[in-house]
């Protein structure tokens, strides 16, 4: 009983039910992309920007001779650049992870 309930339920899985994602099933569909490529964008002006303000902090810990405040200040550019990293790479990560769940 139970092997046979276990054949079915993996053929139950096995199953493709047929759906994929199209560029035409939802209304609004253009200004989402358009909302979140203007949200990537204010994502890296935001970076370009902190970068900017981690080095003035890194420069001014440096040269007050305070390692705590240049430490910040490094710390604050390498989270900067990581962030404004994956932003850019946003579409590509998503896409990649996307192909990889749709062979399973």
């Amino acid at each position: 009983m139970t092997a046979t309930l276990i054949r079915l339920a993996g053929a139950i899985v096995a199953e493709d039910p047929g759906v994929s994602s199209n560029a035409s099933g939802l209304p609004g569909l253009g200004q989402l992309r358009s909302i979140v490529g203007a949200m990537l964008t204010f994502g890296l002006v935001a970076c370009v920007a902190a970068v900017v303000i981690s080095a003035v902090v890194w420069g001014f810990g440096a040269n007050s001779g305070n390692p705590h405040v240049a430490g910040r200040g490094k710390t604050g550019v390498v989270v900067a650049a990581g962030a404004a990293l994956l932003i850019g790479a946003a579409n590509a990560i998503v896409t990649f992870f996307s192909g990889v769940g749709a062979t399973v």
